[in-house]
C-alpha cells in the first residue's frame, strides 16, 4: 500500500478549500441581505422586507411584496433615500430593481452623480431624465425644473413596469490635487441596462440634479433614491476599484 495516498488526500481537500475561498474573496460588499439595515444608514423602518415584488394587481402604479429575504420595497413610495455607511472612490455596482407605473428613483455614485431609474418603456425619444440616463442638472427655485438635458441613453433598453431590471456601473471618482483643486472630473466608465451598454466613457463636469452646485468630493456614498415613487430593490452588491 502507498502510505504517500493519505497525504496526497488531504493536500488535495486543503487546496480545493483554498481555491473555493480565493473564488468567494471577489471584493464583492452585498448590501441586500439577511441583515440589510447593517449596511445603509438612516434605514427607514417602513422599509418592507421581501422575498420577491410585483404589480399591484389593484393598482399598477404599485407594488405588492411576496414574503421572503432578499428584497427592498419601500412600503409608501416616498421614504428617506438608502445610503451606504461606507464611501467610496472608483467602484463597480450591481443593482437590480422593479418600478410599478409611471415611478421614479435612481442610483447616485458619490451620493452625486445619477443614474436615472424610471419607468420609460417604449419611448421614443430619450434625454438624462430616461431610464438609463445620467440625470441632468437642475434648480429647485422658484420650482424644480431641469437646465439642460443631461445625457440620453444609447438606446432605450427599459423593460415593462413590475419586471425586474439590472444595472451595472464602473464609475471613476473625480480628482484632486493636493490642495483640492479637480484635477479630473467624475466619469461613468461604462454603465449597462438590462445587459445594454448605454454609456462609455462619459466625463459628468458637475454633481447631476440640484446636487450640480456642491462640493465635489473624490470619496463619497452610494445612494438609491426612494423618495419619488415606489421602487423595489435586490442583489445590490459594491465592490471597490481604488487602487491601494
Amino acid at each position: 500500500m502507498n502510505q504517500h495516498l493519505p497525504r496526497l488526500a488531504v493536500f488535495s481537500v486543503l487546496l480545493l478549500a483554498v481555491r473555493s475561498s480565493l473564488a468567494n474573496e471577489d471584493g464583492w460588499k452585498h448590501l441586500i441581505g439577511d441583515a440589510p439595515k447593517d449596511a445603509w444608514r438612516s434605514f427607514a423602518p417602513q422599509w418592507i422586507i421581501a422575498g420577491d415584488a410585483s404589480l399591484d394587481d389593484k393598482n399598477p402604479k404599485k407594488l405588492m411584496a411576496v414574503p421572503g429575504k432578499g428584497v427592498l420595497i419601500n412600503g409608501p413610495g416616498r421614504l428617506r433615500d438608502l445610503v451606504t455607511r461606507e464611501t467610496f472612490t472608483d467602484v463597480e455596482v450591481h443593482v437590480e430593481f422593479m418600478v410599478p407605473k409611471g415611478s421614479n428613483s435612481g442610483v447616485k455614485l458619490n451620493g452625486l452623480y445619477e443614474i436615472q431609474i424610471l419607468d420609460s418603456y417604449g419611448k421614443k425619444k430619450l434625454t438624462g431624465d430616461d431610464c438609463g440616463g445620467i440625470y441632468p442638472r437642475a434648480e429647485e427655485k422658484p420650482r424644480y425644473h431641469a437646465i439642460d438635458e443631461g445625457v440620453p441613453p444609447r438606446v432605450n433598453a427599459c423593460k415593462k413596469p413590475g419586471e425586474w431590471q439590472s444595472l451595472d456601473i464602473v464609475f471613476r471618482s473625480p480628482r484632486f490635487d493636493k490642495d483640492g483643486k479637480k484635477t479630473q472630473h467624475a466619469r461613468f466608465v461604462k454603465v449597462m441596462l438590462n445587459g445594454h451598454l448605454i454609456h462609455e466613457n462619459v466625463e459628468v463636469k458637475y454633481p447631476t440634479g440640484a446636487a450640480w452646485v456642491k462640493k465635489e468630493v473624490e470619496r463619497g456614498p452610494l445612494l438609491l433614491q426612494s423618495d419619488h415613487g415606489p421602487v423595489a430593490f435586490r442583489n445590490v452588491r459594491l465592490r471597490s476599484l481604488e487602487k491601494r
